[in-house]
């Protein structure tokens, strides 16, 4: 393991003890979107973060020929999160139970679709970090097909590329750029301690002006002494 990929492995284990709305704060702070909006967890009360592993579809183009589910689950690695764009269609899933049991098998960190799943109740049964635009139950067979495997995808405007950072909760979906996860998770935890901090000092009543005044509430991404 090099000192690159432990230190950031350290930004990923950092960015696990905070939330995508401390996350979409720091990305605000920096004039950078991230949001992938659209995008619903499936399982309430999970939680992902990893690097994304993007996977594109389209649609079935040759119907004299039969096109069975997409084979990549194999080659992706441990700790990503996979990101499948369909487009966001609501017509056909790709994703199911018997993906979830691979993903579970490879330690594969969560499962963003840009379109639909099924199979839901199943892969709440095993917890799986799963989110997407839609729930349906018709099969993506004969329907789309892959149309590649480590692109760029773009989901309501914000470009995901391999190796982005992709943070999920009950909130949604949030991508932050490889080049400044860094950056982006040392302003995460300080809008996290300041929320602390806040809810903190109200609790032994003090009033909520004066803590958010004391502890920088409108630039809570700023080192302590900069506020």
């Amino acid at each position: 393991m090099t000192a690159t990929t432990t230190a950031f492995d350290d930004v990923l284990e950092r960015l696990r003890h905070t939330d995508t709305a401390a996350v979409s704060d720091a990305l605000d702070s920096l004039g950078i979107p991230g949001v992938l909006r659209g995008i619903v967890c499936r399982v309430p009360g999970v939680t992902t973060v990893g690097v994304a592993y993007t996977v594109t579809y389209g649609p079935v183009t040759d119907t004299g020929t039969f096109h069975n589910a997409a084979n990549y689950i194999d080659d992706v690695p441990a700790g990503s999160v996979v990101v499948v764009d369909n487009g966001g269609s609501l017509e056909c899933t790709n994703w199911g139970n018997i993906l979830t049991s691979m993903a579970l098998q490879r330690g594969i960190a969560g499962t963003v679709i840009h379109g639909s799943a099924r199979d839901v109740a199943e892969i709440r049964g095993h917890g799986y970090p799963l989110f997407s635009t839609g729930v349906s139950m018709v099969s993506g067979k004969n329907r789309v097909m892959l149309s590649a495997v480590g692109s760029d995808v773009v989901i309501d405007g914000v470009r995901v590329s391999p190796g982005d950072v992709i943070v999920g909760d009950d909130n949604g979906v949030i991508r932050i750029p490889q080049a400044i996860a860094e950056a982006v998770a040392d302003r995460a935890v300080r809008v996290d301690e300041t929320e602390r901090a806040i809810a903190d000092a109200v609790s032994t009543g003090m009033r909520l002006d004066e803590a958010r005044a004391r502890f920088g509430y409108s630039t809570p991404w700023e080192p302590a002494s900069a506020r």
